[in-house]
């Protein structure tokens, strides 16, 4: 099966800062992959080459069947981005986010109006339609974020902390409405510090220190930790080698 996602050698230099150094992992169609590890491991950064919005100073990424240094334009177009920001207007609708994000991924007048439609029925968002976004709390705003992020649909999604500061019901719809859409053929890679939610992903990929030092099954990334470790117990460790916590 061909990879929805490869990444091989991937190195990003800020400087002098080596922020994502010789990382090397596959992702297959349909899967949800977690990218995890402290603040400052590298995968902000490595999402943000993947999406094409950076360029690696070394390796290769091919995305959906692009290499993101010779096309980053067209990965831009083939995939779905959702950061915890959300990157909503909070002065438009949740229908006008809606029509913006679609018109930008050229989606013609006729065909948005009824993939929002779509859309909307399938998140639950119907009834807030005419809302203005700002108004809206934290667990319904990352709906609306997640369905303007999937209104061309994408093959490829990636979320960069999505619930962060999200209520844990929030959270729990989220995760069903992902895997949803995995389930559906969607490719997710997903960056969270909710240890509980890594472990609903199929594989986890560790980052530490702009390198991977882990991936597999999130069980079987823990107990390469010790036999007894759990994923918590792994990325509190890891934040104690990086002084986020005493």
């Amino acid at each position: 099966m061909t990879p929805a996602l490869s990444v091989k050698g991937l190195t990003r230099h800020f400087g002098a800062v080596v922020a994502v150094n010789d990382v090397t992992f596959d992702v297959a169609p349909g899967e949800i992959v977690g990218l995890l590890g402290p603040n400052g491991s590298g995968k902000t950064t490595t999402i943000r080459m993947l999406c094409g919005l950076l360029a690696p100073t070394q390796g290769t990424a091919e995305v959906a069947g692009v290499d993101v240094t010779e096309d980053p334009e067209i990965v831009r177009h083939r995939i779905g981005y959702m950061s915890q920001k959300f990157g909503l207007y909070d002065d438009l609708t949740v229908q006008e986010n809606e029509r913006f994000y679609g018109s930008l991924y050229g989606l013609t007048r006729h065909a948005l109006t009824d993939r929002i439609a779509e859309v909307e029925a399938f998140i639950g968002l119907g009834g807030r339609r005419h809302q203005m976004v700002g108004t809206l709390s934290g667990g319904w705003k990352q709906r609306v974020a997640l369905a303007c992020a999937i209104l061309h649909q994408p093959p490829i999604l990636f979320l960069d902390e999505p619930t962060a500061g999200v209520d844990p019901a929030s959270r729990r719809l989220f995760w069903a409405t992902i895997r949803k859409l995995a389930e559906a053929g969607t490719t997710v890679l997903v960056t969270t510090h909710y240890m509980d939610e890594a472990e609903r992903c199929s594989r986890v990929v560790m980052l530490h220190g702009g390198r991977l030092i882990a991936i597999g099954a999130p069980q079987e990334v823990a107990h390469g930790f010790g036999e007894n470790m759990t994923l918590e117990d792994v990325f509190v460790h890891l934040q104690e080698q990086t002084g986020e916590v005493a």
